[in-house]
């Protein structure tokens, strides 16, 4: 029997021409510029926010996103009271690459004792989430931990409940470096109590739309 020829392997694909190049970066901007382009018309008819040196879209709100801010500001106020300042989807100076927009911040004092800058602390930080549940919990929490917020709480519209996140603690695998050891989750029947407003209690239902 005469022997069968196999065919030749294939050829070898090319080298990467391009290996040796260092990997693209995107570029980060400062408070300062990201500023500047706002005054400059760049974000004209967008929601953006500046989150570790990128410039981020923010999703447009729908209804129940609206209404969780409304109803969690006035059960907000009714714990706290008139001597704080609660702003809403306003700048939170925590750095000089990040300026998030929590839907709500609780600060001390009343309005006009604030100083004419945008805070780099609250007392609370709240954010309603749907569609951004995933970010909220994760690399937002992590922001807000490494900025400091003690009580951070995340208005879950996906599950009906509400997360409350304490004691920010250094953590070197999440993305700001720091993040919550104490996490706790809520349903429409429960209550929690602020840290800053400890002979308060706010029911759960009265922060969901």
């Amino acid at each position: 029997m005469s022997a069968v020829a196999l065919p030749a392997p294939p050829p070898a694909p090319p080298a990467d021409p391009f290996a040796h190049l260092p990997p693209v970066a995107p570029l980060r901007w400062t408070r300062e510029e990201y500023y500047r382009l706002a005054e400059a018309g760049y974000f004209a008819g967008k929601r953006v926010m500046l989150i570790d040196g990128e410039i981020i879209a923010m999703t447009p709100q729908n209804e129940p996103h609206s209404t969780g801010i409304i109803v969690s500001a006035v059960a907000l106020h009714a714990a706290f009271g008139d001597e704080m300042t609660y702003r809403q989807q306003m700048p939170l100076n925590l750095g000089q690459a990040s300026d998030p927009e929590p839907d709500i911040a609780v600060e001390a004092g009343p309005p006009r004792s604030q100083p004419r800058r945008h805070p780099t602390t609250a007392l609370l930080v709240v954010e309603v989430a749907d569609s951004s549940l995933a970010y909220d919990t994760g690399d937002k929490a992590s922001l807000y931990a490494a900025g400091g917020i003690a009580d951070y709480w995340v208005v879950d519209l996906v599950h009906n409940r509400l997360i409350v996140f304490r004691d920010p603690k250094p953590d070197a695998a999440a993305r700001f470096g720091h993040g919550y050891t104490s996490i706790r989750y809520l349903g429409r029947a429960d209550t929690v109590v602020p840290l800053a407003a400890p002979n308060s209690a706010v029911a759960v239902a009265d922060l969901l739309p």
